[in-house]
Formats: C-alpha cells, structure tokens, sequence
C-alpha cells in the first residue's frame, strides 16, 4: 500500500511541514506529539506528568481518528528534556498502554520544541 496522509481532526494543529500520521503497508506512524491542547497550539501548563497525560490523550485521539487505539500501538519512543522526569512520565503512559505494553525507546535530548518537557511518538499496527 503506498503512503497515505489520513485525516486526523482530534490532536493538537500542525506547526511544521510535517503530518500528524503517515499510514503505509498496515502501520500509522504517528508523530512526535507535544502537550498542545486538541485543535490548538495552547500549551498545558504543568510538570512532566501533566505534559504526559496531554500527550497521550492527543495519540489517543489522533489514533481514534484512524480507527485505531492504544492496544494497536506496536513502538513508542519517549523523549524527555530531563530523564530524571522518567518516572513521573512512566506511571502515567502505563495507565493508557495497559497490561501488554509496546516495545518501547525513552531518551533525554538536549532540549524540545517551545520549552516542552515530554514527546512521544508512536508506531500502530491494523
């Protein structure tokens, strides 16, 4: 199946040349996804922790657009601009991945978009 672009109205707006998800050969890759309020590019306030629960509601939706949810997430990586976050921003993904979590990347990077504190990017199978 060549690339796809679906339509996806439910995560934060785009702020780049790039697309919310990609779909190709049964997988939709989704992007790195920041703590921006759906529809917006208002930023949530708060730690680490509240940064992760934005961003992980904001895949579900995006996800939920496709057709998709969580327990079809097959890759995650998690970038962190401090790993001492690691944690806080563990305890609230594993409430949403559930008791047969994906394979899974975290790193600290030296710094992300707008001074956020968490991005995650996902890998979903059909």
């Amino acid at each position: 199946m060549p690339k796809q672009i679906p339509t996806v109205t439910s995560g934060p707006k785009v702020i780049g040349p790039y697309s919310v998800a990609t779909e190709a050969n049964g997988f939709v890759f989704v992007s790195g996804q920041v703590a921006f309020k759906p529809g917006t590019t208002d930023k949530v306030e708060g730690d680490a922790a509240a940064e992760a629960e934005q961003v992980m509601q904001n895949i579900g939706g995006i996800l939920g657009d496709v057709g998709l949810g969580y327990a079809d997430i097959v890759k995650t990586t998690i970038f962190l601009a401090d790993i001492g976050d690691f944690s806080s921003v563990n305890e609230v993904y594993a409430r949403f991945v559930g008791d047969a979590p994906p394979a899974r990347s975290t790193f600290q990077v030296a710094a992300l978009p707008a001074g956020f504190k968490v991005e995650i990017e996902v890998i979903a199978a059909r």
